[in-house]
C-alpha cells in the first residue's frame, strides 16, 4: 500500500472515530521532562469516554462488521476490561447486543463500566487466553459474532490517536507504546509510516508477560505458561502472542523493553505527581520504559502513549501509599 492509500485509509477511520469521541489532547508536561531529562510528550489516551485507546478501534471494527455482516444481531469478546468497554460501546450505537468474557480476579472497576454500557459480564479462566478460548466457544454455542481481539479495522481505529500525536509533534524521534496483544504498537507503526515520521517506535511489555519480547528476541511467536505472579499492569498480561501482530512489530518496531512492577508503580506515581493525570498498570508501562532506557534520550524529543486510567480505587492508593 503506497503512503497516500495508507494515510486516506486511515484519514477515513478517524471520520468514523470523530462521530463518537473528540481527539484527544498531547502535552509535553516539563516536570515529567525534568524526570526523563527529554522533552517528553505524553498521548492522553485516558481521556477518552472510555478512559482507554481501545473506543478507537472497536468503532472502526463495528463499523465494518454491520457494513459487510448485516446478519449479525450479536458480539462476544474476551477482555481485561477496556477492551471490552469498546465492544460494548460500539455494540450499542449499532444496535447489537454485546457479551464479554473477563478472567478470574479482573478488576472490580472496569467490569462495572463494561455493565454500565450494556455488555453482558461473564467469568470465566484464569487469564485472558483462558478467557479467550472460552469466549470462541460460546462464540458457536450462542451464534455469535467473536469480536476480534486483534484485526486490521481495530489497527486503522487506533492509529488515528497515532496520526494525532504525530501531527502535533513531527520531529519525535521515538514513540514507546504498551504492547497487549498488539493492535496499540501496530497502530502507531502504522500511523508513523503513513505521515511519513522518522521515529524509532519501542514497545514495552510486562517482565511477568514477556512473550512479546521473548518473540522479537527469538525472532517467531513465543508463547509463556500463565504468570505465577500477575502485573498490575492487566491489560498487557498476553502469554500468546497473535502471529500476524507478531511480523508486523518484528518488521517495523525498534526494539521491546520489559519492565518490572515496581518500575510501572514508580511510572504511575510519576505521572500524578507531574501531570495529575491518573494512569492505569498498562497505561504507565511506556513511561516505565523510557525511564529506565532514559540515558539514551537525554536532550531529545520522545512521546510516550499513557494508553488508559482505568485503575481501581484500591490498587490506586496501594501505589500512591509505596511513594518513597
Amino acid at each position: 500500500m503506497s503512503q497516500s492509500d495508507a494515510l486516506d485509509r486511515l484519514n477515513s477511520a478517524a471520520e468514523i472515530v470523530y462521530s463518537v469521541m473528540a481527539p484527544t489532547p498531547q502535552y509535553a508536561w516539563p516536570l515529567l521532562g525534568e524526570r526523563v531529562g527529554a522533552e517528553v510528550w505524553v498521548k492522553h489516551e485516558n481521556h477518552t469516554p472510555a478512559g482507554a485507546f481501545k473506543i478507537r478501534g472497536g468503532s472502526v471494527y463495528v463499523d465494518h462488521l454491520r457494513r459487510t455482516r448485516p446478519d449479525v444481531t450479536g458480539v462476544i469478546a474476551a477482555t481485561r476490561g477496556n477492551h471490552g468497554q469498546s465492544v460494548a460501546i460500539a455494540a450499542r450505537r449499532a444496535g447489537l447486543s454485546a457479551t464479554v468474557v473477563v478472567p478470574e480476579g479482573n478488576s472490580v472497576e472496569k467490569n462495572a463500566a463494561m455493565q454500565a454500557w450494556g455488555g453482558e459480564l461473564l467469568v470465566h479462566g484464569r487469564d485472558f487466553q483462558e478467557s479467550f478460548e472460552y469466549a470462541q466457544g460460546l462464540a458457536e454455542e450462542r451464534g455469535l459474532h467473536m469480536f476480534a481481539s486483534f484485526h486490521d479495522r481495530l489497527v486503522d481505529g487506533v492509529a488515528t490517536y497515532g496520526m494525532e500525536l504525530f501531527k502535533a509533534a513531527p520531529d519525535l524521534e521515538a514513540v514507546f507504546v504498551p504492547i497487549g496483544l498488539g493492535s496499540g504498537i501496530c497502530a502507531v507503526m502504522a500511523a508513523r509510516d503513513a505521515v511519513g515520521s522518522k521515529a524509532e517506535v519501542w514497545g514495552v511489555v510486562s517482565e511477568t508477560a514477556p512473550a512479546y519480547a521473548l518473540s522479537f528476541e527469538a525472532g517467531h511467536p513465543v508463547s509463556t505458561n500463565a504468570a505465577s505472579a500477575p502485573t498490575i499492569a492487566d491489560g498487557v498480561d498476553c502469554r500468546v502472542p497473535n502471529a500476524a501482530a507478531f511480523e508486523r512489530i518484528k518488521a517495523g518496531a525498534a526494539g521491546i523493553i520489559k519492565v518490572s512492577d515496581d518500575e510501572i508503580k514508580d511510572a504511575m506515581r510519576a505521572y500524578y505527581t507531574d501531570t495529575h493525570n491518573i494512569a492505569e498498570g498498562a497505561g504507565a508501562v511506556p513511561l516505565a520504559g523510557l525511564m529506565q532506557v532514559r540515558e539514551r534520550w537525554q536532550g531529545r524529543k520522545v512521546g510516550v502513549i499513557l494508553s488508559g486510567g482505568n485503575v481501581d480505587m484500591d490498587v490506586y492508593r496501594e501505589v500512591l501509599a509505596g511513594a518513597s
